[in-house]
């Protein structure tokens, strides 16, 4: 498992960053959006449908995308757009936790579907945004997902015994959420140190928190990674309701598409939102 892990690691870097660090956005912006196909696909099958209509939500939410990168284009501010994202997510969030795996079956499968769909393509198009905006943007947001899952590894691993959601993940604790919370400061601490000397202030998500005072940062970024988990949770209810450990084995060792990126569907719509306040 661990060799299978090592091994899709390294073939999606190899493909993912010289994209990423492209002087053209696009290129990176139609890998990601094949990515985002293949989640598609996988959303519809946690939703109970068969593979050829899952397929077709898949393809469907790319063609829809696409054709929205063709008619409006990336490099369009739209801080409304990300501001009632953010407001959603702030809402559903907390109400599909609290209603636990017993509440998700509930909802319409229609209404689930949908929802679940325009979620994932609105993360891709925060993505695609931040990306046009600059790499320094968009890695400073995937790096705060990156570090508050690693430091909650840890600090759960070390410390963890009051569980945080043991019906939707057992294997969460309330020390890794604290482990990950300061993990992320001490991301953003030196990240903005490094950006105020050496780099161009105000080009990454924490350049721009840090513009707006260190409360504000502090209040965001605490956000953020309470966000971040909550995507995380969210899967993970959705994966138990449907009765899956992982969303797909496309990614051998990792599952698939959504459990690599479930913790940035929420992460991403609200960094572009207090990227473009």
């Amino acid at each position: 498992m661990l060799k299978q892990r090592i091994i899709t690691a390294l073939l999606m870097l190899a493909v993912l960053l010289p994209a990423l660090f492209h002087s053209d956005p696009r290129p990176f912006c139609l890998l990601t959006l094949l990515l985002i196909v293949a989640g598609g696909w996988e959303w519809g099958r946690l939703n109970g449908l068969a593979f050829g209509a899952a397929l077709a939500c898949g393809l469907g939410l790319g063609a829809l995308l696409g054709l929205a990168w063709w008619q409006f284009g990336l490099a369009q501010q739209q801080p409304l757009l990300w501001q009632v994202t953010g407001i959603f997510w702030l809402v559903a969030a907390p109400l599909l936790l609290r209603a636990g795996v017993a509440g998700w079956p509930r909802i319409a499968p229609a209404l689930r579907l949908c929802i679940g769909l325009t979620l994932i393509g609105l993360a891709w198009w925060a993505m695609a945004q931040a990306r046009v905006q600059g790499v320094a943007l968009l890695l400073s947001i995937m790096a705060l997902v990156w570090t508050a899952d690693i430091a909650a590894y840890f600090g759960g691993k070390a410390f963890g015994r009051r569980k945080l959601a043991p019906s939707i993940s057992p294997g969460k604790s309330w020390a890794g959420v604290y482990s990950g919370a300061i993990g992320v400061l001490l991301l953003a601490a030196g990240w903005t140190w490094a950006e105020q000397r050496c780099g161009t202030p105000g080009a990454s998500l924490y350049g721009r928190l840090w513009a707006m005072g260190p409360l504000a940062m502090l209040g965001a970024l605490l956000l953020l990674t309470a966000m971040s988990v909550c995507g995380d949770l969210i899967e993970s209810l959705v994966k138990r309701s449907a009765g899956v450990k992982d969303s797909s084995q496309l990614l051998p060792g990792h599952g698939g598409v959504l459990d690599r990126v479930d913790a940035l569907l929420p992460v991403l719509p609200l960094g572009m939102m207090l990227a473009t306040l």
